[in-house]
């Protein structure tokens, strides 16, 4: 049936999601009274008995769709032994961009060079030791292949337990975030659960963590991790406000840290209304720490969920 067409008419918005991992489709989408959606088969296959349309989300699609990034961390094992072919893979996929997470086997020249044939620019960057010395190589690097934001990866559970363990873990963070601006960086931190443990006050950790920390200080608002940790991410967004700047979008049941994670679009998450709650954030980040199908065809599949929504900006 290679070049027939199948048109959908519903007053509602539609995620159509392909049926295979070998079936391709164009999608055309016109808005009206109705929903005009017609997917062009661009392979023979038997005619499909069922294509999974989801609820339309509370969120309309973003006017202005943030570009996308991906957390070079989802795919560690692969970067491992081979760095390039996994940036030249994610440039195929249509990625804008790429967080990095260390540089694996590749020194930085060799990575800008490998990045820019693939087409991608780098986001951000996450950062482990947050110690002086340490930090300025690690910032070293990243400035020599153009990175202007970072992000500190984690701090332990320990720096969450109680408002004083809270007060430390500002300290260390503003102390990082001054020799990064004294650089023309910009700083922020990157949250898990273990931030939204509820203190003595009834404020959780992550809000005490903000009120101490320089208005400078960025979020990358991990929205699944806030998920986990009993809070609305949608909530955190509006409390913050501007200081959210990145955003780093993953899904999956969202009712244990161990749980397996899923292609963006398939688990429990309020994708949609989280990503529509901010106007200010400047990149979507993709990652998944943990998956049971194929890591990189989850990450495919995340890209083409948010693209195809018109919630991230893809490059292709």
């Amino acid at each position: 049936m290679s070049g027939e067409t199948l048109r959908f008419l519903r007053p509602a918005s539609l995620v159509l999601r392909r049926y295979s991992r070998s079936l391709w489709f164009g999608l055309r989408v016109i808005r009206g009274s109705n929903l005009d959606v017609e997917l062009t088969w661009v392979e023979s296959r038997p005619l499909i008995d069922r294509i999974n349309v989801l609820p339309e989300p509370e969120t309309p699609m973003i006017a202005t769709p943030p570009p996308i990034s991906v957390q070079l961390y989802s795919l560690r094992e692969s970067a491992a032994t081979d760095f390039a072919g996994v940036l030249r893979r994610l440039g195929d996929v249509g990625f804008v961009g790429v967080e990095l997470a260390g540089f694996n086997n590749l020194t930085p020249s060799e990575f800008a060079g490998v990045a820019k044939d693939s087409g991608l620019v780098v986001s951000s960057a996450h950062l482990g030791d947050l110690r002086a010395d340490a930090l300025n190589a690690a910032l070293d690097d990243l400035q020599a292949i153009g990175c202007d934001t970072v992000a500190a990866a984690y701090l332990p559970p320990e720096n969450f337990a109680d408002e004083n363990a809270v007060l430390r873990s500002a300290e260390i963070l503003n102390a990082a975030n001054e020799i990064a601006r004294s650089r023309g960086m910009t700083f922020g931190y990157h949250n898990h659960w273990w931030e939204f443990t509820t203190l003595a006050d009834g404020q959780t950790a992550y809000a005490h963590l903000y009120d101490q920390l320089d208005p400078s200080v960025f979020a990358e608002l991990d929205l699944y991790w806030a998920t986990v940790g009993g809070v609305d991410p949608k909530d955190v967004i509006a409390a913050l406000g501007d200081r959210v700047r990145l955003l780093h979008v993953k899904d999956g049941p969202a009712d244990d840290p161990k749980s397996s994670m899923v292609a963006v679009g398939s688990g429990s998450v309020d994708i949609a209304g989280v990503l529509g709650a901010s106007s200010t954030v400047s990149w979507h980040v993709v990652e998944l720490d943990r998956c049971d199908t194929d890591m990189f065809s989850a990450i495919a599949d995340s890209y083409r969920f948010l693209t195809g929504a018109g919630l991230s900006r893809g490059r292709v």
